[in-house]
């Protein structure tokens, strides 16, 4: 049963394995490669090599990477030098032995950075090659990339804004100083530079020195006045006057109209900016040596600074954007469906241009609309709120105070050890947003409780920490998320360690800040999603991401509540087993509230609720004998979780059969009875490790004794294309304590010899039982601000006017006619052109470049508000009167349309 040896391929790269974790970093070696040393290997590779100046370790352990690799690569000569790059690239992260730059071996092997991230993982052909640190070294370099083109993306832009004339060679040097000088300042000033918000706000503060200390001449208008209300025009300080110049501190006073001015021009917020001025950037100024001249550091003073922080950092170098140098090439994306689609509105129109989303773009308008919606939101309870508060038995005022001001020491603290040394104030503004997110939710929630229970005394739930630092731990997770500081680009991992795990500031980073455990975390997610409907479907997803990772991975760490709960339920403590196959095929009710799940029966002894608490019915059970084992009531929270778990379990599992036995249908049902029995039975398995590394375990053991030919190997690859998967998942699985291995490993000395007599029972005549399939509902993560159909119309769809203070000019979608409800639309003809795109049973509009006979469908119409793409298909659970007549009219214009469409028929037929 045990899956078959793999090939010496493996064996070789546990050698290499080992060599890399024999060299220790701090032996010294000689940096002169040995050409005499290295004669059993290819010249033109040593040659590589020692134009790379690598050690002769390193040239070692990259030769025998290839020669484990090289048979399965059909490269040309051109190719394998670029393989022999990766290779070396392996061997250096793997040696923790850095003898190059990323930029330097790009140019050697001629790549660039998206197709050098592309080539490394062809290596792993074995799929033990590349390891988790190469892998996470990987990942931060594909974000650095990316944020730093769609930061040197907008500075370009930006640039032809402030300079009056773009091709001048004078303008050309200040605007490689300013680049060169942001280079300098995001490599001192922050110790996550992929943190786009901050890295664009010290761009923002680059170029205010820049306008201030450039020749006014070369400024564009808005510019030059918004300068010259502050201070005159820079003039060289006299020889008289030098002496006194040097005396006193640099000219590196912000210019608060001048900052303005550029936040306005980039939908940055001025306050934040200005801090990050006064902080990080002030604090980067005083590095430079500024007092000599009052003009802008000279390219050659600051190219030398930034060159060796370049080579210390064994880094891209950031000056190839200003030179356009083809290592750092962008992408070539091609042109899409939208864009190649002319607008609807004709050039006669009054009409605004409405800018292309970029990734800045993009985080300015998601905190614009954070910013915005909390705006009528305080740094303290509302009226509202403190009611509810005094209406307790047990005023938790004052603990709620107390807690917030614990809380947010450790958080601005923790933010700013993790993102610069700075930025601490950073860390409280944040904060600052994430408590009035916080007391909102809070106050929703208790309104839909009022209007559920008839109640106005929560007490219980009010007083409970564990509810309130959860809410607090989401509120600032949504706030992270919107600044783009927490993202899943890893899938929730970060093996690399050292700096970059320090850095790391995504979920569940938040949970170790507060110290909260996942499991607790889990219940308040579905609750605030739903308190606040104002939520982009971008952060919902965000959340509901979280809600996955929690389940699949993160609330089976050891210490989790979740195993003393699963325990107590076991041991027959509790009235109900967590989750009985019978009732999965029953609907999932996504009606639990916060209250519910923070209530639950947590504990023998604990969490028993107060005859005044009205979250919960405080009916007392019935007297049981004293013979009988007393009953524990049954956990509102571990039911939940696990049935959500359960159908999770199933998606993926359905997803991966579907990839690789779509010929064995009959086997899906069987891997799933054993899977589900693993988590129902077996969840001590699940300690420390991931829930599809069970899944994967149960998929090979059952095609095993049911004699289907399905390797390890083949389940792997196809994982890997799964969505939302990380190859740590199957290179990094807990054995026993402290020691990990691969999946295969894991299968052999864990999952087959704690379940062999179960799995041998799917080969005998007489098999268990086969588990009931878990309803799969929709999603309880509605998406209010999507575009929802109007019934009976294809093409009509409806967004709710989320904030009164966007404009119809800055909302997408760009190729559609917009009509904003209460808003000045112009002129009446557009209205009757969208009448007519309505009416008209013609949907070929669009232009296509294929030219082809068949029309391409018109894209929906949409009166869109938010820039939501797609609607969700969900129903409006009350339709307003807008849309109710909007419906009347298209079904009235549906059976008009019908009815000429038979009058047409009749007359031909006649």
């Amino acid at each position: 049963m045990p899956p078959k040896k793999r090939s010496s391929g493996a064996t070789q790269n546990k050698e290499l394995k080992s060599a890399a974790e024999s060299t220790s970093p701090d032996k010294k070696e000689s940096p002169e490669l040995s050409f005499k040393k290295h004669r059993d290997k290819d010249a033109e590779f040593v040659s590589l090599c020692k134009g790379l100046h690598v050690t002769d370790s390193v040239c070692d352990h990259a030769w025998k990477l290839w020669k484990a690799v090289q048979d399965s690569m059909n490269e040309t000569a051109d190719g394998q030098i670029k393989l022999w790059g990766a290779c070396l690239f392996v061997s250096a992260t793997d040696m923790n032995i850095p003898c190059f730059t990323i930029t330097q071996v790009l140019k050697a092997v001629n790549l660039n950075v998206k197709q050098f991230v592309g080539l490394v993982p062809k290596l792993d052909v074995n799929l033990d090659t590349i390891s988790t640190k190469v892998n996470s070294a990987l990942t931060r370099l594909e974000k650095k990339y990316d944020v730093t083109l769609a930061l040197y993306q907008r500075f370009e832009k930006t640039c032809k804004n402030i300079f009056a004339l773009v091709s001048d060679e004078k303008e050309r040097e200040t605007m490689r100083s300013c680049w060169t000088m942001f280079l300098l300042a995001k490599g001192r000033a922050l110790q996550m530079e992929d943190d786009l918000v901050i890295s664009f706000q010290l761009l923002l503060c680059t170029l205010e020195l820049c306008i201030k200390r450039c020749p006014p001449n070369i400024l564009q208008p808005l510019y030059k006045s918004a300068i010259s209300k502050v201070q005159s025009p820079q003039t060289r300080t006299s020889r008289r006057n030098q002496s006194k110049a040097k005396s006193r501190p640099a000219e590196s006073e912000m210019d608060l109209q001048l900052l303005k001015t550029l936040c306005n021009e980039n939908d940055c917020n001025t306050e934040e900016v200005k801090n990050v001025y006064q902080t990080s950037f002030s604090a980067f100024l005083e590095t430079l040596d500024l007092s000599r001249s009052p003009d802008f550091p000279q390219v050659s003073d600051l190219d030398q600074q930034y060159e060796e922080h370049y080579l210390n950092s064994k880094d891209l170098d950031g000056r190839l954007f200003f030179d356009g140098d083809e290592t750092v090439q962008a992408p070539k994306v091609e042109i899409s469906q939208v864009e190649r689609t002319p607008k609807k509105n004709l050039p006669d129109e009054d009409t605004t241009m409405i800018p292309p989303q970029t990734p800045i773009r993009a985080a300015m308008t998601s905190i614009q609309q954070l910013r915005g919606d909390l705006t009528s939101n305080g740094d303290q309870p509302s009226t509202n709120l403190a009611t509810y508060f005094k209406n307790c038995t047990v005023d938790p005022t004052q603990d709620v105070l107390k807690r917030l001001e614990t809380l947010g020491l450790a958080f601005s603290q923790r933010f700013g050890h993790a993102v610069g040394p700075h930025c601490v104030i950073l860390g409280k503004q944040r904060f600052t947003l994430g408590v009035r997110l916080y007391y909102k939710i809070m106050e929703a929630m208790l309104k839909s409780e009022e209007k559920r229970l008839s109640v106005q005394n929560f007490s219980k739930l009010l007083n409970d920490s564990t509810f309130h630092t959860s809410l607090l731990a989401c509120a600032l997770e949504v706030v992270m998320a919107t600044y783009g500081e927490s993202s899943f680009k890893t899938g929730g991992y970060n093996h690399g360690g050292g700096e970059a795990a320090e850095t790391d500031v995504c979920f569940p980073w938040i949970l170790n800040v507060v110290n909260l455990p996942a499991f607790d975390f889990y219940k308040v997610i579905e609750s605030f999603i739903k308190a606040d409907p104002t939520l982009s479907k971008d952060i919902v997803k965000h959340l509901e991401t979280c809600e996955n990772l929690i389940m699949e991975r993160i609330a089976w760490r050891t210490g989790s509540p979740l195993f003393e709960l699963l325990k107590q339920e076991h041991e027959g403590g509790a009235s109900e087993q967590v989750e009985t196959p019978a009732n999965f095929s029953q609907p999932l009710q996504h009606n639990h509230t916060a209250a519910d799940l923070y209530l639950s029966p947590m504990r023998p002894g604990l969490r028993v609720l107060p005859p005044e608490s009205p979250a919960v019915p405080t009916s007392m059970p019935p007297t049981q004998p004293a013979s009988q084992t007393p009953r524990h009531p049954k956990s509102n929270s571990l039911s939940l979780f696990y049935k959500k778990l359960y159908r999770l379990a199933y998606l993926r599992l359905k997803m991966l059969c579907s990839y690789l036995l779509s010929s064995h249908p009959e086997l899906e049902p069987i891997i799933w009875t054993l899977f589900q029995h693993t988590l129902q039975h077996e969840y001590e398995l699940m300690k420390d490790r991931h829930l599809d590394q069970l899944m994967m375990s149960a998929m090979y053991a059952i095609c095993k004794v049911k004699s289907v030919d399905l390797r390890f190997k083949t389940i792997v690859t196809a994982y890997k294309n799964m969505p939302n998967t990380n190859q740590e998942t199957f290179k990094h699985v807990l054995i026993s304590e402290g020691h990990y291995d691969s999946i295969i490993v894991f299968y052999n000395q864990v999952f087959m010899q704690k379940l062999k007599t179960n799995i041998l029972q799917y080969a005998s005549t007489r098999p268990p039982t086969l588990s009931p399939i878990p309803q799969i509902p929709r999603s309880p993560y509605k998406f209010p601000n999507s575009p929802l159909r109007v019934p009976g119309s294809n093409n009509v769809y409806i967004s709710p006017l989320k904030s009164s203070r966007m404009s119809p000019g800055i909302m997408t979608p760009r190729s559609r006619m917009l009509v904003s409800i209460g808003e000045s639309f112009g002129l009446s003809n557009r209205f009757q052109k969208i009448n007519q795109m309505v009416n008209s049973s013609d949907r070929s509009f669009k232009r296509t470049l294929d030219l082809g006979s068949t029309p391409k469908p018109l894209k929906r119409l949409r009166f869109d508000v938010d820039g939501q793409d797609e609607a969700d298909g969900s129903k409006s659970g009350g339709d307003s009167t807008l849309i109710q007549k909007l419906a009347e009219m298209s079904s009235t214009r549906n059976r008009m349309q019908e009815q000429k469409m038979k009058e047409d028929a009749e007359l031909r037929k006649e």
